[in-house]
């Protein structure tokens, strides 16, 4: 008997699962025939399913909304998207769809918001979340948002000095309406981190002080917001919950001394599925979430807080992918199997090379043909350019086909939504001078039927010579 590739993923998991499936041995991503879209637009190409997006924000809300009105919970959910986690026009005008706030990070992103309310997909009532450090040219744009006219600004001091130069800009450019602020309070890193205390934030311990004597009695603000961000997101782990109860207890210390804070930013996000056998209890979470926060503050008689959450990785990560064609199987010693795939691994899911991250990864034909052990490699020249597994004492598995066959191995890495082309850098000059690949966007008209168009062409050599300042006349 065979042991098919197939055999050994219907074995290890349950399959078909969500958002993938076989159709004539060859792998479909919700629905969609990816052999049909190699066949029509080549390989490299990366895409994003654009339907996901809002799958996801839909389900987080209304978990959030039942578990609300199951504890009988007053406050309100509001659900925002971190524009740093995938910037594309596309993305944040799907996420938009679905009437989402907004949550920035750097200075760039006011001009963002500015666009995207030019372009009429925000009006000036939709909650604008400013997280990051801020330089004076961010807290200017900030200020120049709230001038503008924009009701729901809420600054987020990442540090006591922003205060002051927030005032003295709100000041110099004749704002008169209260800011809306909120303070991120420091969190303590996991054991295993490079260091204790993030440099995120306020410290817990100052924030009381600096409240009375800053913000209190501060004219020009209004403190909303308290909000703390565990950066390896929402897990039911004894870590998570810890540093959870210590906002709690600080929120509630605060405000009892202060009538105008309503608002609890939980920040961090969910995780997305990176392997077959993902499981996560959402459902779960978010009930404890929501009833903690209700039996503390009813414990305190404390008014319950609007709870916010800033998903990004969550609502885009798990839209996108990125299909390879395997260009050629190398032994490299009796038992070392490479697969060299037709792109740098290094330059199009950096996260894979520079933090270990593990994605899906599925063949995308050939499931019923025998499987190997293998690395896979990218064309770079980089030692570092390549990705396995510790799933499977580091090498993957994938499956066998003869040197001489006529069809090529295609491979996909999946949930490669989030962060991979800002880190990488969307065209611009890569690693080797190896061209991005193909940018396809694939949606659903009003009767489900697939709409799928490039957004970008493979990056031309053109393109790169001009970044890097040769002659035009000789490229």
């Amino acid at each position: 008997m065979k042991n098919t590739y197939f055999n050994l993923i219907d074995q290890s998991y349950y399959f078909p699962q969500e958002g993938f499936d076989l159709r004539d041995d060859s792998l479909t991503f919700h629905g969609i025939s990816l052999k049909h879209l190699i066949e029509k637009y080549g390989t490299p190409f990366r895409f994003i399913y654009l339907p996901k997006i809002g799958d996801q924000i839909k389900k987080a809300r209304n978990l959030f909304n039942r578990a609300i009105k199951k504890h009988g919970y007053r406050g309100d959910y509001h659900y925002c998207y971190c524009t740093k986690c995938n910037h594309f026009s596309h993305v944040i005008s799907e996420a938009l769809k679905h009437n989402v706030h907004l949550e920035t990070s750097s200075a760039f992103d006011i001009d963002l918001i500015l666009n995207l309310l030019a372009e009429g997909k925000i009006d000036k009532d939709r909650i604008i979340v400013n997280n990051g450090y801020k330089t004076e040219e961010y807290l200017t744009k900030i200020v120049g948002l709230m001038a503008g006219g924009f009701k729901n600004v809420l600054v987020v001091l990442d540090s006591k000095s922003e205060l002051e130069r927030l005032v003295n800009i709100a000041k110099q450019l004749g704002l008169k309406p209260r800011i809306k602020i909120g303070m991120r309070m420091a969190i303590n890193e996991e054991p295993q981190s490079a260091y204790y205390t993030s440099r995120l934030g306020i410290r817990p311990a100052d924030m009381i002080d600096f409240y009375n004597t800053h913000i209190k009695d501060n004219d020009h603000v209004e403190f909303k917001m308290l909000h703390f961000f565990v950066d390896s997101g929402i897990k039911d782990s004894l870590y998570y919950w810890g540093e959870f109860q210590k906002a709690l207890k600080l929120y509630i210390d605060l405000k009892k001394d202060c009538k105008n804070l309503d608002s609890f930013n939980l920040g961090g996000g969910f995780p997305i599925r990176n392997n077959l056998g993902f499981e996560y209890d959402y459902n779960y979470i978010i009930n404890e979430i929501v009833k903690n926060i209700k039996e503390t503050c009813d414990a305190e008689k404390v008014r319950e807080p609007h709870i916010f959450t800033e998903f990004g990785k969550y609502t885009v990560g798990e839209s996108g992918a990125i299909i390879f064609k395997v260009l050629e199987q190398k032994l490299q010693n009796d038992t070392e199997s490479w697969y060299i795939i037709n792109n740098s691994l290094m330059n199009t899911i950096p996260d894979a090379w520079s933090i270990h991250e593990k994605f899906i990864l599925l063949p995308i034909n050939k499931w019923n043909n025998e499987y190997r052990r293998a690395n896979i490699g990218g064309i770079s020249c980089d030692h570092s350019d390549y990705y396995n597994s510790e799933d499977f004492n580091q090498e993957v598995l994938l499956p066998t086909y003869p040197e001489d066959d006529p069809e090529p191995l295609y491979l996909g890495f999946f949930h490669t939504g989030a962060y991979q082309d800002a880190i990488s850098g969307y065209g611009g000059i890569k690693h080797c001078l190896i061209p991005s690949p193909k940018h396809v966007i694939i949606d659903r008209d009003d009767k489900g039927n697939i709409i799928d168009y490039v957004y970008r062409n493979e990056q031309s050599a053109d393109e790169m010579f001009r970044l890097l300042g040769y002659s035009q006349d000789n490229v």
